[in-house]
């Protein structure tokens, strides 16, 4: 539990850790058992099964900050061993195209189809064999979502710019080499914003 508690304090505030993240130090059933030890004692509080998270304090608010939707969806995917990339309005967010919450947080994955909720936040994973999402780096799958979220009508110069703005020359290139079989409008519109050639 000593060896659990000092990674847990040696990280950020607002982390998220699965059991699974300390397979390194122990097995299951011990790292299970220290954890619902830390949560009784205060140092970690537990936001879903098996899910627990080192809180941030803010001492603007004067309380603990709301934990991160999105870093939960990692802590499970992670834990599952799932691929999973934020979909539609979740996508947008994660990129800061949009600055609405989204109320649901949906993700399309490799797994199984899955909802969880706490608070009044919903996770929900889509079940997906996409080639939109298989055999593409996580940034580049992000982006395939967010155009694919943005529409092939509502995509213009201005939302051009502002995708191009987010991804670095190194990002541009893997787009165009790894999404040669994506959604062919999508492709058009990844080739016109990275330079791989013009829409028509």
């Amino acid at each position: 539990m000593d060896q659990i508690n000092k990674r847990i304090k040696d990280s950020l505030p607002g982390t998220v850790y699965v059991a699974s993240d300390f397979n390194d130090l122990a097995d299951n059933e011990p790292i299970r058992k220290s954890l619902s030890r830390l949560e009784k004692a205060g140092s970690i509080r537990r936001i879903l099964r098996g899910v627990y998270e080192y809180p941030e304090y803010s001492d603007f608010l004067r309380e603990y900050v709301a934990p991160s939707a999105h870093h939960i969806a990692l802590a499970l995917a992670r834990n599952y061993s799932w691929t999973i990339v934020p979909d539609g309005d979740t996508a947008l967010n994660q990129l800061g195209l949009s600055t609405q919450v989204p109320a649901e947080w949906i993700y399309v994955s490799d797994g199984p189809y899955r909802e969880y909720s706490f608070g009044k936040t919903i996770l929900r994973f889509k079940h997906t064999a996409n080639k939109d999402i298989s055999k593409l780096s996580y940034k580049s799958a992000l982006m395939v979502q967010a155009i694919k979220a943005i529409g092939r009508d509502r995509f213009n110069d201005t939302f051009a710019k502002k995708i191009s703005g987010l991804m670095t020359s190194g990002e541009k290139a893997a787009i165009l080499a790894e999404g040669k079989y994506i959604t062919a409008w999508v492709y058009e519109i990844v080739k016109s914003v990275c330079g791989g050639g013009s829409t028509k």
